[in-house]
């Protein structure tokens, strides 16, 4: 087996028993709460992140241009959310297509409702390859049909986003 094959195989091993392990609840409690203005923000991750200096999501592509990744802060709105655990979420880019963000360490997960908040998220992202059972998984954890699971044999290239603090209003 290729290294490549290797750490694919771990990674999905690892988002596999992550998603569909038992509850943990204190992976999912609001960090902290803080209040600006009128806009109260839900904080998930490093406590320490703030709105201020982020992104629109619809820029990250631009911004990836020549580069293999960025440490940056974007704001966007959810689309999806891992239905089991709140593991991952997709992203709107702005473009009819969207971003796939994970969590550093599994250190944090999302509330299991957060589709249509709008999120600030501080970390790296990068144009990545999603291997056919990350997809497969990935659509299993959202609530696909089988059938739209089974249809799922390519993989895609697309952005992929490593978090280590979510900001959810």
């Amino acid at each position: 087996m290729t290294l490549l094959k290797s750490t694919s195989a771990v990674v999905l091993l690892v988002a596999i028993i992550a998603c569909g392990g038992p509850e943990n609840n204190a992976n999912m409690n609001v960090e902290n709460e803080t209040t600006e203005g009128a806009v109260t923000y839900e904080v998930y991750g490093d406590s320490t992140i703030t709105p201020e200096g982020a992104v629109d999501a619809s820029e990250l592509l631009a911004m990836l241009k020549g580069v293999d990744s960025i440490e940056t802060k974007v704001t966007g709105e959810v689309l999806g959310v891992c239905k089991k655990k709140g593991c991952w979420m997709d992203v709107d880019l702005g473009d009819g297509n969207n971003m796939t963000v994970r969590f550093k360490d599994y250190g944090f997960f999302v509330p299991l409702n957060s589709e249509g908040r709008k999120a600030t998220i501080n970390g790296i992202a990068k144009v990545d390859t999603q291997s056919v059972d990350w997809l497969k998984h990935k659509a299993h954890d959202a609530g696909k049909s089988q059938e739209e699971i089974d249809a799922i044999t390519e993989p895609i290239v697309k952005i992929t986003f490593l978090a280590d603090g979510v900001i959810m209003e």
